[in-house]
């Protein structure tokens, strides 16, 4: 009987080898030099040039551009997993396309995951490891399973030799330090390790052997992984993030890669998962910090320009007006002044509690320096004048609710609160569809706002197209 061992990528000294695909040198040399260190590099400034370098020297993983001239990301990724010497190679899309319909195509078509840009360098690396060390565990699975199926058509002596692999097996599963499960064509758990029984919250096997593992997770996750098991039970491998909540009522986000294994004939679904809550709560940090005021937490200028971009795009397909504000607090810098910007921010964090109130949740209220504000609604009325009346509604709203006196209560012990009464100039523009550019939109709103301030401030100020100036409310 020929004796056979598990490839292990630990004892290989060679790197990882990464195919950049990507048309534009810049971006090429970016990522090059974000790459290098940790991975050997193959560059390719075309899909076309990408796809005949994959051919000769298979990658470990491929980062693809979208964008491309002659060959777009798209295509070469369904180029590459018609190949069967490339289908498994994990293909991550790296792109500047960051919006929804852009990523779920990519993902459709099999990529392994989804880079916008600009992206944080020490994030995207970190990602890259993680899926090529999935993607090692992934060939040790598949190994593993063909070693087994192997072993069953063997003599007697081969059979002893499989009890002996399935206790070798059991030993390391029991002890790795990640989620093993394994479920039958039902979907029903049939084996897990003590790791898996303790990210379920399970004090023992029997409370959860036997039952359906899609019901720990969250409704959002249920139907995705539902359809991971269906692929699973035809004989593709899949990976999947979902949260679940264990059997005590902690949540955790969990991330599984599943491969088919055949038992006597029949198919079921192992899996590795690996805790990622951590990795996840750092992904929304970073998010928050790139897209929100720290002060206040509403929408920075980024994250402003990104909604404004979007709702412009539908705006006309759904008939629907929109209205941008911007407001200036009048009677904010002396506040400051007397007593100290500690002050000052409380008025600011106060400012941005009643803006919230005042408007829908579809809706944007950012914060794009200083005491300076914008809103942004969207759906209002298809008719201009109704869509107007609508926009005028919603500022005098927020005017009124900003004069209203504020007591800020400093954090400082023994300070005594101090009472303020601050208001606001509004400049208000509507639009419908693409007209204008989202700068243009701003700035038109910036400055229909300087003539409430030269009118008497506290006021509310239409931006007039015609006359290039604001009119008043």
């Amino acid at each position: 009987m020929t004796t056979q061992t598990l490839p292990d990528s630990r004892m290989s000294s060679r790197k990882p080898l990464i195919l950049i695909i990507d048309d534009t040198p810049v971006n090429l040399m970016m990522l090059g030099n974000a790459l290098s260190q940790d991975f050997d590099l193959q560059t390719a400034t075309s899909g076309a040039i990408g796809l005949a370098l994959a051919r000769a020297t298979v990658p470990d993983l491929i980062l693809l551009d979208i964008m491309m001239r002659d060959l777009n990301g798209y295509e070469a990724c369904r180029l590459l997993k018609e190949e069967p010497r490339l289908k498994d190679v994990p293909v991550i899309f790296v792109t500047a396309l960051n919006d929804y319909e852009s990523e779920e195509k990519g993902l459709l078509l099999g990529a392994a995951d989804y880079i916008t840009k600009p992206f944080n360098v020490a994030v995207a690396r970190q990602r890259i490891r993680n899926l090529l060390e999935r993607e090692r565990l992934r060939k040790e699975l598949e190994y593993q399973r063909d070693l087994l199926q192997h072993q069953i058509a063997e003599t007697e002596l081969a059979k002893a030799k499989l009890l002996e692999s399935e206790t070798r097996l059991r030993t390391i599963i029991e002890a790795e330090p990640e989620c093993v499960y394994i479920l039958d064509a039902n979907g029903h758990l049939i084996q897990i390790n003590k790791a898996g029984l303790s990210m379920m919250e399970a004090e023992h096997p029997g409370q959860i052997l036997g039952k359906s593992l899609q019901n720990l997770l969250l409704p959002d996750y249920q139907a995705a992984f539902k359809l991971l098991h269906q692929r699973i039970m035809a004989g593709e491998t899949a990976t999947l993030t979902f949260e679940i909540k264990g059997l005590k009522g902690t949540h955790r986000w969990l991330e599984t890669h599943a491969v088919p294994m055949q038992d006597d004939g029949a198919i079921e679904h192992l899996a590795i998962t690996r805790d990622i809550t951590e990795r996840k709560l750092l992904e929304d940090q970073v998010y928050q910090l790139a897209f929100h005021d720290p002060l206040t937490a509403l929408p920075n200028r980024r994250l402003l320009n990104d909604r404004l971009h979007q709702t412009l795009s539908v705006s006309k397909r759904n008939v629907f007006h929109g209205a941008v504000m911007f407001l200036d607090l009048d009677n904010f810098k002396p506040l400051n002044d007397r007593y100290g910007h500690d002050m000052g921010d409380l008025l600011l964090i106060e400012v941005a509690k009643r803006l919230r109130s005042c408007v829908r949740e579809v809706d944007t209220v950012a914060r794009i320096g200083g005491d300076e504000f914008v809103v942004m609604l969207q759906g209002l009325n298809s008719d201009t004048g109704q869509a107007t009346a609508q926009a005028r509604h919603v500022a005098e709203k927020i005017r009124a609710a900003l004069c209203t006196p504020y007591v800020l209560t400093p954090s400082t012990e023994g300070q005594s609160p101090v009472q303020h009464r601050c208001a606001a100039s509004i400049g208000v523009v509507l639009f419908f569809g693409a007209q204008v550019s989202k700068d243009q939109l701003v700035q038109q709103a910036d400055m229909a706002m300087y003539q409430a301030k030269h009118k008497g401030r506290n006021q509310v100020h239409f931006y007039d197209a015609n006359s290039e100036k604001g009119t008043s409310l």
